[in-house]
């Protein structure tokens, strides 16, 4: 089995309503997203899957997220925008768009800092 994964990023800010601390208010963050598909084989071309073709949807849908503040967007605006929320919500509209591909996606991760993050998988 081979993993391959990919990274991006996107700046946003949030507050996290229920959280007591400084997180509360409103924050930025360059948010890193690192998503992971598992394939079986190499094909003709030496590659399990082309970096680009998975890269592709997740700019499109990052770019929904990129310079605004996430809890005014759908479906932050009525979920917190945690690492852990957003890095759900980005496995779930990424996935449809690899279930007619060679790989499955297994993991997206959502890191807030170079220290912090979330690694989700259904």
């Amino acid at each position: 089995m081979y993993q391959l994964f990919v990274e991006e990023h996107f700046d946003a800010a949030h507050y996290l309503p229920d959280y007591n601390g400084k997180c509360e208010r409103m924050h930025g963050h360059r948010f890193k997203v690192v998503i992971r598909v598992e394939g079986e084989s190499v094909g003709h071309d030496g590659m399990v899957y082309d970096f680009a073709r998975m890269k592709q949807p997740l700019r499109e849908i990052l770019s929904q997220l990129d310079h605004t503040c996430l809890n005014e967007v759908a479906p932050f605006s009525q979920r917190t925008p945690s690492s852990e929320n957003i890095a759900q919500w980005l496995y779930d509209e990424l996935q449809p768009r690899f279930a007619e591909s060679p790989v499955h996606l297994t993991h997206v991760e959502v890191w807030e800092s170079p220290t912090t993050g979330v690694s989700y998988s259904p």
